[in-house]
C-alpha cells in the first residue's frame, strides 16, 4: 500500500482503558447495598463497567444513547451469497428510516433515536437524505474475492468518515451508541475478516447470514470467503490495507468509529457479526480499545462467535437475532439501562441518598480530544 497520512498506530497511545480504580470503588459500594454477593448476577459487572466508562461513582443513568447504523453494498452479493439481490442495501436503510424495520421498531419503542450512515450503497444519492448520504465513499464496495474492495484512497476516507462520525456523537453528549450496519454481502465481508484474523478456514466462519440463505448459496458464500481469504493474508500486518482488501466502505467506517468512540470514551454496544469483526480489526490496531465496547447479542454466526472468544466478550443476550440494523444490540440495551439504574438508586449502608456519592467526572482526562490520525 502506498504511503499515506493516516496513521493507526497512534491508536494505542491515545486509548486508556476505562478507570480501574472506579471500578473499584463501585464494587465497594454495591457492596455496601446489604444484598448478597452475586444476588444481581452480571447486571453489578455491567454497573461497576458503566461507573469506569463513566469515570463515575455512583453511574449515570444512560439517558442520552443513539442507534448508529453503517450502511453499504458489497460487490460479492453479485455471486448470490445473499437471500436478498445485489445492490437492495438502499431498500434496507429506507425500511429504517420510514421506521419499519425491525430496529427500527424497537429503538421508537425504547425511544433511542436513529442515525443510518451510508457508505456505498448502490443507488443515486438522491434517492435517500443529504443527512445520509453526506460521508458516502463510493457505490458498492468492490468483489473482494477477485478485487479489492476499496483504493487506498477510498479505504482511508472511509476511515476517517467513521472517526468523524464518533466525534460528532460525543460532541453530541450521546453517552452510549447502540451499533448497526445494513447491507447485502456484509457478513460474507464479516466472516473473511474474521477467519484471516483468527486464522481459520472459510468453512468454520461461514454462516446463513440475516435471510437464512439456502444450501446452493452457503456454498457460494463459503467460496467467496475462501477466494477473500486468499487476498486477505498477505496484507494482515496492516490493518487498513486489510481492510481496503476484502472489508469495504462500511466496515472501514465502522473500525474507524470504534476506535474513536474508544478515543473519545465512549461506549458502544456490539450488534452482530460484522461489528464483531470490525472491533477484531480494532483489537489488532489497539488493544485497549475492546474494553469500551459490548457485545450486545449472540446473533448465532459461527464467525460472531469466533470473534467474540479471541475478543473475550461474553454476550449479554443469546437471541440468534441476525436481521442486522443493530436490533439484537437494542434488546441489550434494557438490560444495561436496568444495570445503570440498580447501581445508581440503591441505597448504601452508609446513608447515602440514591444518585449520591463522589463525583470523579472530568471532561480533561485521557483521551477526551480527538485524535486526527495525521
Amino acid at each position: 500500500m502506498s504511503e499515506r497520512a493516516l496513521d493507526l498506530d497512534g491508536f494505542s497511545d491515545l486509548i486508556e482503558r476505562p478507570h480501574g480504580g472506579l471500578r473499584r470503588e463501585a464494587e465497594e459500594r454495591r457492596a455496601r447495598t446489604g444484598l448478597p454477593e452475586g444476588a444481581l448476577g452480571k447486571l453489578d459487572e455491567l454497573g461497576e463497567w458503566l461507573s469506569a466508562a463513566q469515570s463515575r461513582v455512583p453511574v449515570q443513568p444512560v439517558s442520552r444513547p443513539r442507534l448508529v447504523v453503517f450502511a453499504g453494498d458489497h460487490g460479492v452479493a453479485e455471486l448470490g451469497v445473499s437471500s436478498r439481490p445485489a445492490g437492495a442495501g438502499a431498500a434496507l436503510v429506507r425500511e429504517a428510516l420510514d421506521g419499519r424495520s425491525p430496529a427500527a421498531v424497537l429503538a421508537r419503542r425504547f425511544d433511542v433515536p436513529v442515525r443510518v450512515v451510508d457508505m456505498s450503497l448502490d443507488c443515486a444519492l438522491d434517492e435517500l437524505p443529504a443527512e445520509v448520504t453526506r460521508h458516502r465513499v463510493r457505490r458498492s464496495s468492490g468483489r473482494l474475492d477477485v478485487a479489492d474492495a476499496l483504493t487506498p484512497q477510498e479505504a482511508e476516507e472511509a476511515f476517517r468518515a467513521g472517526m468523524a462520525v464518533a466525534d460528532e456523537e460525543a460532541d453530541a453528549g450521546t453517552d452510549l451508541v447502540v451499533l448497526g450496519d445494513l447491507s447485502v454481502g456484509g457478513t460474507t465481508a464479516a466472516g473473511t475478516l474474521i477467519a484471516a484474523l483468527c486464522g481459520t478456514d472459510a468453512s468454520v466462519v461461514t454462516g446463513r447470514g440475516g435471510g437464512g440463505i439456502d444450501d446452493l448459496a452457503w456454498m457460494r458464500k463459503c467460496a467467496a470467503i475462501r477466494d477473500g481469504l486468499r487476498r486477505a493474508r498477505p496484507v494482515l500486518g496492516d490493518q487498513l490495507e486489510l481492510l481496503a482488501t476484502v472489508g469495504g466502505a462500511d466496515l472501514t467506517a465502522i473500525t474507524g468509529f470504534l476506535l474513536q468512540s474508544a478515543v473519545r470514551r465512549t461506549p458502544v454496544l456490539l450488534d452482530g457479526v460484522v461489528s464483531a469483526a470490525c472491533a477484531l480489526v480494532g483489537q489488532r490496531v489497539a488493544f485497549r480499545a475492546p474494553d469500551w465496547w459490548l457485545a450486545g447479542q449472540a446473533s448465532g454466526e459461527p464467525a460472531q462467535g469466533k470473534a467474540l472468544d479471541r475478543l473475550a466478550m461474553d454476550p449479554l443476550l443469546e437471541q440468534d437475532v441476525a436481521v442486522g440494523g443493530g436490533t439484537g444490540a437494542l434488546l441489550a440495551l434494557p438490560l444495561v439501562r436496568a444495570a445503570a439504574a440498580l447501581a445508581a438508586e440503591l441505597p448504601v449502608a452508609d446513608g447515602g441518598q440514591p444518585g449520591e456519592g463522589p463525583d470523579a467526572s472530568s471532561d480533561d482526562g485521557p483521551g477526551a480530544d480527538a485524535y486526527d490520525a495525521t
